[in-house]
């Protein structure tokens, strides 16, 4: 892995991101209902859930992990499920406010990882016969904004903070 070797700087103008790696971490489909779930109606219900996680690795990376699921259903039984984990690792620097790299982390790692995302789950869906789930965008600084302001609405009411989730 080569890692760039910019000159540091206390100027929080010289913040930067780098994208060190983008791997497919894990991904799987199961279709558990085939070959019978064919003869239903053609079009299932489709939900799909996105969420994201970081791990602090070594000298300012990170890995951050886009994880989405995809299920479609007819009624109760289960026509494919595709998961996927499209990770990447990410070098910060000069990020010397907390608040800022979680930001970062939380909002844009995240949409840099979408497209592979999009592309792995449509490769998989479509290997199970039925036409590829193009996912939508999602604006991860939105979400991270809602999720700051539940945080806060949590702390100032004395609960314990939700968890943020895209659907």
């Amino acid at each position: 892995m080569s890692t760039p070797d910019p000159v540091p700087s206390a100027n929080s103008a010289n913040r930067q991101v780098f994208l060190q790696r983008i791997y497919l971490k894990d991904a799987s489909l199961e279709m558990p209902n085939a070959p019978q779930i064919f003869t239903k109606e053609p079009q299932p219900q489709i939900e799909v859930q996105v969420g994201t996680s970081v791990e602090g690795l070594e000298n300012n990376l990170y890995q951050v992990v886009l994880q989405v699921t995809v299920t479609a259903k007819f009624a109760d039984e289960v026509a494919f499920l595709v998961e996927v984990h499209q990770a990447g690792i990410f070098q910060l620097n000069n990020f010397d406010n907390p608040v800022e790299t979680q930001g970062v982390l939380a909002a844009y790692c995240p949409s840099v990882l979408l497209p592979f995302a999009r592309e792995a789950v449509a490769s998989f869906v479509q290997r199970t016969g039925y036409p590829p789930v193009m996912l939508q965008p999602i604006n991860f600084d939105a979400v991270y904004a809602e999720h700051m302001s539940r945080m806060q609405a949590d702390a100032a009411n004395g609960g314990a903070p939700a968890m943020a989730t895209v659907q």
